[in-house]
């Protein structure tokens, strides 16, 4: 699979919906998660709107890519 560049605020979303999606994770099951779901909802929508994905060529193998390059890079853990 071939490198692609991301635009850097696509890769802060990617990185933010990771950390609140881990948060959500670590939550115990009797704290509120609600905040928590709702911010994974709006991230999930702005990643999938964004107008990087309306450019020609683009994939949902570059979808994968992104999350890949955003775990490789460990972005997850520097908070």
């Amino acid at each position: 699979m071939a490198r692609t560049s991301f635009p850097d605020d696509l890769v802060q979303m990617q990185k933010d919906w990771l950390r609140t999606y881990e948060e959500l994770d670590r939550r115990s099951p009797a704290a509120s998660t609600t905040a928590l779901r709702h911010r994974l909802i709006l991230l999930s929508c702005r990643l999938a709107g964004h107008p990087f994905w309306t450019e020609a060529g683009r994939s949902p193998a570059a979808r994968a890519e992104l999350r890949h390059h955003v775990r490789a890079r460990g972005w997850t853990e520097a908070a």
